[in-house]
């Protein structure tokens, strides 16, 4: 009688559960699902099922807190158990760009399925999803600023409530979201990060396009696993779902049929971001042009397949992922670049149209066009490797003065390990000075990135002071560490301006009084006269210009400020 009983209660939890549809199938596949919708349909969900929990994970600019949805099969949730228990954890990250809902829709569908047990969530996977990650650009729908997409009929905008791009904030944290996110993503510790988007560029026959963590940049073991077993095995699950599936194709304004080089990801975007903690990462791009219910169906079965490869193939991803975290903690060179390397390619079936020049009908210029009559199937060059650039050896610590909270601030957020000095004192360190550098014209994100930065090095003794940061370079945390604090990185904070106040010199002078103490500087020093005589003798400018010569003797003297242009992280290159 007791069977009957709970199989009865069973089949009346299924039904409810099914009955839960989505705005998504409600309007046939037309239709995204508001914010507040999403939420509430996890909410109910979690309810009706003891192997689902949402929490609350931090705020967002938009005032809203973010949501992590957790499904697992033993309805237990830590993280560290998880990992505990040897299980892949998969995140998924959806609507980072609310104007490309794919994923909203699909992992809605995805997570109902798996409490239908119409999906099977495998023993050895937990599953993470963060419902609507960009909730300030899900609030500001339009049916119009998707120029380029066909359909849902509303959806929301790119910039979150700050107007930032937040697949650009992951390095910088200018967002709460993106702080949000950084406390989810190391209590989750993914072993597999999906973040889906929508393509916007060129035209094809393909519903959805794959851009994966660059190998060459993950490295090593994992690295090569991923290129030459975990990819083939999605792409070939994925066509068997009847998804014939190819690269992100990386070209705008040109003929994708000529070749295309594999999506560069320095870590201001989520698979770059991910690669520094070796978390494999994936950005799903379904085409923009094709049908909404399409591109959901895609990102559903693309869930589906990572989800069942993973399973399939944990053992082994757990070891190499350990392996790797284990060859960061004693690596010492660090790229800070890479470069695609177009000796190199491989061959891949790409299905596109052919691409011509006609005359526009708006301009009446010329415009590149892809003619839907001239399909094609041909193989092209893809070219997915890339070499390492501007290496620098790692130090076995930085001390970074306190003053720059920031920084720290956001090392702390990475679970970046460091000690407070405990007293003041005088440390033999390398020093970098900034020689050279140029400045994004307009604004980017918020900043005006620095680039192109030259540095030279000194060693010096300085003095620092009691609470400083020492943070030894023998952690998980190591690239991180290396590509965001070396000042030549391409998302390292001197880029992202976070040190610029040392780029402006905050002490000066009078002419009429720095002559008199000019003079008696040169008076003292021998080698500062004959400094000022060579540069007199090599630059007629500066020779004839008395401004330049009271300045040089200035910026060589005592009284020259030693912070301006010194870089304020400093490099101890022997171990302590």
């Amino acid at each position: 009688m007791n069977r009957k009983f709970y199989l009865l209660l069973f089949c009346l939890v299924c039904a409810k559960v099914h009955a839960q549809k989505t705005p998504f199938e409600k309007s046939n596949g037309t239709q995204t699902a508001t914010y507040f919708e999403t939420i509430q349909f996890y909410k109910s969900l979690a309810q009706k099922s003891n192997t689902i929990k949402i929490e609350t994970k931090g705020q967002t600019d938009a005032g809203y807190p973010l949501h992590l949805v957790m499904l697992s099969n033993d309805q237990k949730f830590n993280p560290a158990d998880w990992h505990k228990k040897q299980k892949i954890v998969l995140l998924i990250n959806n609507g980072i760009h609310p104007g490309e809902p794919d994923g909203i829709d699909a992992s809605m569908l995805l997570a109902r399925d798996i409490v239908l047990k119409k999906i099977k969530l495998p023993d050895n996977l937990a599953l993470a999803i963060i419902p609507v990650y960009n909730i300030g650009g899900a609030l500001n729908r339009s049916s119009f600023t998707r120029a380029n997409q066909n359909g849902p009929e509303s959806y929301g905008f790119r910039g979150n409530a700050q107007n930032l791009d937040l697949n650009r904030d992951f390095i910088k944290c200018d967002s709460r979201n993106a702080r949000s996110f950084t406390e989810i993503f190391h209590y989750l510790n993914p072993d597999i990060l999906i973040d889906n988007h929508v393509s916007d560029g060129a035209d094809y026959q393909h519903v959805m396009t794959l851009i994966t963590t660059q190998y060459n940049k993950l490295g090593g073991e994992l690295g090569e696993w991923l290129k030459s077993e975990f990819d083939p095995l999605l792409f070939q699950g994925m066509l068997k779902k009847g998804w014939d599936i190819v690269p992100y194709v990386n070209v705008e304004d040109k003929d994708p049929s000529q070749g295309f080089s594999q999506f560069y990801d320095p870590p201001r975007y989520s698979s770059g971001y991910a690669a520094l903690f070796n978390t494999i990462s994936y950005m799903p791009e379904t085409h923009m042009l094709k049908p909404y219910s399409q591109r959901v169906a895609s990102t559903y079965d693309l869930i589906v397949t990572m989800i069942q490869q993973a399973a399939l193939n944990a053992n082994i991803l757990v070891s190499l992922r350990k392996n790797a975290n284990g060859n960061t903690i004693n690596q010492r060179n660090f790229p800070l670049a890479w470069k695609s390397d177009t000796s190199k390619y491989t061959q891949i079936t790409f299905k596109g149209y052919e691409a011509i020049l006609k005359k526009s009908n708006a301009t009446g210029f010329p415009i590149l066009f892809y003619d839907h009559n001239k399909p094609f199937t041909k193989l092209v060059k893809y070219f997915d490797v890339y070499n390492p650039l501007n290496i620098v050896q790692s130090p076995e610590a930085y001390i970074i003065p306190q003053g720059w909270w920031e920084v720290t601030d956001l090392l702390r957020l990475n679970n970046v390990i460091f000690t407070r000095l405990t007293h003041d004192t005088s440390i033999r360190v390398t020093i970098y000075h900034i020689v050279n550098y140029s400045s994004y014209p307009k604004s980017y994100e918020k900043h005006h990135k620095n680039y192109e930065v030259a540095i030279s090095k000194t060693s010096e003794s300085i003095q620092f002071l009691k609470g400083d940061y020492l943070i030894q370079l023998n952690q998980p945390a190591n690239r991180y560490l290396v590509e965001t604090l070396e000042p030549n990185g391409d998302d390292s904070f001197f880029a992202w301006n976070f040190f610029d106040a040392i780029l402006q010199q905050k002490e000066g002078y009078s002419d009429y009084r720095w002559d008199s103490l000019a003079n008696l500087v040169l008076e003292q020093s021998a080698l500062l006269r004959k400094a000022l005589q060579e540069k007199k003798n090599l630059d007629s400018n500066f020779k004839n210009n008395s401004a330049d010569q009271l300045d040089f003797i200035y910026k060589n003297s005592p009284y020259y400020e030693p912070a301006h242009l010194r870089y304020p992280v400093y490099r101890i290159e022997k171990r302590l």
